[in-house]
């Protein structure tokens, strides 16, 4: 309290030394300065005033938003105010998929609903196939599908009348509906086995799983345990607040883009190996290791800085990923179904030293989402090459609340940021002949 007994004011005071003049622009909601608020500190009228420089944009809000909630330091994770590990335990990923593109939980009318209008989209335009085809056969799975999403848009160009919310829901419900679709005829083709059309009295992850594994059998059922593990999987995976591939995707948005092509610019993000691949990255790392009687020389390495402790910290989370928790059930779960993973071993006696040892504490270097992820997915059959497939299909969900959010904001214009030029200043232009 000020000394009147009022409330402090919101605002920050900056001076500027070069000029000694005093500046005040309010703090907002969130410990916040708007950006712009810095302009109008300058040396000179002429001037173009004060930026801010963030690579990477590491300490920079872009929006605000209702979607996800991050608490890092507090291991906090929440879609629209509900707890990850409450969704993971009681939701399903098609009502987790509602409450992210809505805002609400559904009814029991609505999800229904919902269900029915996905799971009837999932069928994909036959020409879908001669594109399939046109890949070659060892293709990576994540760049067929990413080219088959990007190919959509030619499909579906009413698409682009972005601003029809009518028309924006339709699209919606086309994407979520057929990723699984796209993401097994990529497996297949890399397979080089005959495509298997969605069967739509399965669940959503039974029938991934169906297109992906049936041969020759007309009834197939995948194991219940196995389906639900999907579902989990796709739940913790369907959102992650301001990461770089929904960076992405809002930034094509922002230039009104349709979605199936921003969508595949956000893929695109995510097939990068510091963002999709690092569950692949853990699955070499204890290969790599190969038994727990090599894990204190793998161990000591880390500490010399050789080697990194893949699977392990999170640029968000300076506590324990709760995403990790409830991935180790499941991977358990997973493991009495299909056999115990050698590499499991190995894994819990890495995680049982980072959370003891004061080198990895000290650090934050606490399990994320990746560590088991890889595990659960090797032990269900998955090539690595779908590692990031396997990403892509829920976070499709999360990118496009995103970007619906997005458009829905009017405080968004086209992504243009700023740069520091640190290049050569004006110069003349030299023939040829006379250079050097």
């Amino acid at each position: 309290m000020g000394e009147s007994g009022t409330e402090p004011r919101k605002t920050l005071s900056i001076r500027d030394n070069r000029t000694g003049k005093d500046y005040e622009v309010d703090i907002h909601e969130g410990d916040v300065v708007r950006a712009m608020d810095l302009r109008q500190i300058k040396v000179n009228d002429d001037d173009f005033g004060m930026m801010s420089y963030d690579p990477a944009f590491t300490n920079t809000a872009s929006t605000r938003s209702t979607i996800t909630e991050i608490d890092g330091g507090n291991g906090i994770l929440r879609y629209r105010g509900y707890p990850i590990e409450q969704l993971a335990e009681k939701s399903s990923f098609l009502e987790v998929a509602y409450l992210l593109l809505r805002g609400e939980l559904p009814s029991q009318d609505e999800l229904d609903d919902f269900v029915h209008n996905v799971t009837y989209h999932t069928y994909a335009h036959e020409n879908i196939i001669k594109l399939l085809r046109g890949f070659r056969y060892d293709a990576h799975t994540m760049g067929i599908v990413i080219s088959s999403v990007a190919a959509l848009s030619t499909f579906y160009p009413e698409a682009k009348e972005i601003h029809d919310p009518e028309n924006r829901w339709i699209q919606i419900i086309r994407l979520v509906a057929k990723m699984p679709t796209l993401a097994a005829f990529a497996y297949r083709h890399h397979r080089g086995l005959p495509y298997v059309y969605p069967e739509n009295e399965l669940s959503y992850t039974a029938n991934f799983l169906n297109m992906l594994f049936r041969i020759g059998v007309r009834d197939y059922r995948p194991n219940p345990v196995l389906e639900r593990a999907l579902d989990v999987l796709f739940i913790l995976h369907a959102d992650h607040e301001q990461n770089c591939s929904a960076t992405t995707m809002r930034t094509i948005g922002s230039s009104h883009a349709d979605p199936y092509s921003a969508l595949a610019g956000g893929m695109a993000a995510l097939y990068g190996p510091l963002h999709g691949g690092a569950n692949e990255a853990v699955l070499r790392m204890l290969t790599e290791i190969g038994s727990k009687d090599n894990i204190p020389d793998f161990m000591e390495s880390v500490r010399n800085g050789d080697r990194r402790l893949m699977g392990f910290g999170h640029r968000v989370y300076k506590a324990y990923d709760p995403r990790a928790s409830i991935i180790k059930k499941t991977a358990h779960e997973v493991f009495e179904v299909t056999g115990n993973n050698p590499l499991l071993e190995i894994a819990l006696e890495l995680e049982k030293i980072a959370l003891q040892e004061e080198y990895f504490v000290k650090r934050n270097l606490y399990p994320n989402v990746d560590f088991y992820s890889g595990l659960i997915y090797q032990a269900m059959g998955f090539p690595v090459e779908m590692f990031p497939v396997l990403f892509a299909i829920p976070r499709t969900v999360g990118w496009l609340a995103q970007w619906e959010e997005m458009l829905e904001d009017k405080e968004q214009k086209i992504a243009r940021p700023r740069q520091v030029y640190v290049g050569e200043g004006e110069r003349d232009y030299i023939p040829v002949d006379r250079r050097g």
